[in-house]
């Protein structure tokens, strides 16, 4: 059985950094301790000297593309570019073609992530206006959670039955992941675009037309209806401060009926970016005000937000050209949230316990995981060894996504991913994604 042992690590789990050395079995953690010696001569050492070691990340909210997208990109390339980024264990979500809305689906993802991921893997099930009964079959136990789209985006999986609504919040025990916005309202404000503009509409637009109106009108829905009815819910990628008041810090998040979810570009871009970035920082819900950014930011430090993730949404540079009513939102993300977040420990924002908390553990915590996010004797040996003074510049030559091109193209991180161990495989070194593969399949404990 492979051993490996780090040494002289600065260790960062459950609030606290402390210096020491793991040592690693097979896929486990057997020891954490002030000084560990190598007893097989065949142990692998890895000398972390200056460097911290986090859990690996666990990114609840990416996008795939697999099955019937994979042009865009595929389980296999984009995982790779997922733990190149620290990302251990993902979560991808339902809206692929076809659908994960039936248990075959979902099955047939499970065995495509088997053969070909480089991280650990769960698959959200999707719900719609009439599969209940489906939803209702699933395994607690291999299933993350449910989601669905309370506004529609790529996929149009959009569910605007309340009635539906209200059953599949009282009846599913699993937590319900949910895209909000009000669809009625960005017609709206589209029709209006499209007779001031006609087919020419600016990107400039986009947080006008997914307006911070129509965002908090469809979670502030959603969040009334999870307290008339007792639903587990979670919203996806908050980009509004409005939306921010809809969400307390008085309970530790395994307590939490109602959570939030806040993404990378919600916190790094705002809309005078758009100048620059155009189409490349169209996201769903979109990028909106420096004013919203910080409200944003505010939540996410005094715990009213729970988790960081990404919304990983690869599309091809061709599809990004497009006008605005056809170029679709979305872009790659797991390669550099967490360099981007460390960016932000660089400059105070953010401590790097703190990145840890919303970006390992509390993804653990929130979705029952078993064994991983944390850095504890007998879990899952899924780390992250940064290098938080070795500076890399963002290129095409090293971005790994699929789509070729990074909304971070240009940008010097401080901090350098070294390693990336997933189940106690090095499955990445220094820009090299390993060959072999050790991704395991999510368990929880419910």
């Amino acid at each position: 059985m492979k051993k490996t042992l780090i040494k002289n690590a600065k260790i960062v789990n459950e609030g606290t950094i402390f210096e020491g050395d793991i040592f690693i079995e097979g896929d486990t953690i057997l020891e954490i301790d002030e000084s560990i010696s190598a007893k097989d001569p065949n142990t692998i050492i890895i000398d972390a000297e200056g460097k911290y070691v986090l859990p690996g990340v666990i990114d609840d909210q990416v996008h795939f593309r697999e099955p019937g997208l994979t042009h865009k990109g595929n389980i296999a390339s984009e995982s790779a570019a997922a733990v190149a980024g620290g990302i251990t264990t993902f979560m991808e979500q339902p809206n692929t073609k076809p659908q994960t809305t039936t248990i075959p689906e979902w099955e047939n993802k499970m065995a495509i992530a088997a053969a070909t991921s480089h991280a650990n893997y769960g698959f959200m099930f999707g719900g719609t206006n009439n599969n209940l009964d489906e939803i209702l079959k699933v395994d607690i136990n291999r299933v993350p959670g449910i989601k669905l789209f309370l506004g529609s985006s790529t996929g149009n999986m959009l569910v605007n039955d309340e009635e539906v609504l209200k059953e599949i919040f009282s009846k599913v025990k699993l937590r319900i992941s949910l895209h909000c916005e009000d669809e009625d309202t960005i017609k709206a404000n589209l029709q209006e675009a499209l007779n001031t503009y006609g087919e020419e509409i600016p990107i400039t637009e986009h947080p006008k037309i997914r307006s911070a109106e129509a965002c908090y009108k469809s979670s502030s829905k959603a969040v009334e209806l999870a307290k008339q009815t007792g639903g587990r819910i979670h919203v996806f990628h908050l980009s509004t401060g409005k939306e921010t008041e809809l969400f307390d810090n008085k309970l530790p998040i395994e307590q939490k009926q109602i959570t939030a979810e806040v993404c990378i570009h919600h916190l790094w871009f705002s809309d005078e970016d758009y100048k620059e970035k155009g189409a490349f920082i169209k996201w769903n819900p979109a990028v909106k005000t420096k004013s919203d950014r910080d409200q944003l930011w505010e939540a996410l430090l005094d715990d009213r937000i729970d988790v960081i993730a990404t919304d990983h949404a690869p599309h091809t540079i061709e599809e990004k050209s497009n006008t605005y009513t056809n170029c679709p939102s979305g872009g790659p993300l797991v390669q550099h949230a967490l360099p981007a977040m460390l960016q932000f420990v660089h400059e105070g924002k953010i401590s790097i316990e703190k990145v840890v908390e919303k970006m390992c553990h509390n993804p653990a915590r929130l979705f029952d995981i078993e064994k991983r996010g944390y850095i504890r004797k007998g879990y899952k040996a899924d780390l992250v060894i940064v290098d938080t003074n070795n500076p890399w510049t963002v290129t095409k030559d090293n971005i790994l996504a699929s789509c070729g091109w990074s909304p971070f193209e240009g940008v010097t991180f401080k901090s350098r991913i070294s390693h990336t161990i997933v189940n106690g495989h090095i499955a990445y070194h220094n820009f090299k994604v390993s060959a072999e593969r050790n991704a395991q399949e999510l368990s929880f404990n419910r």
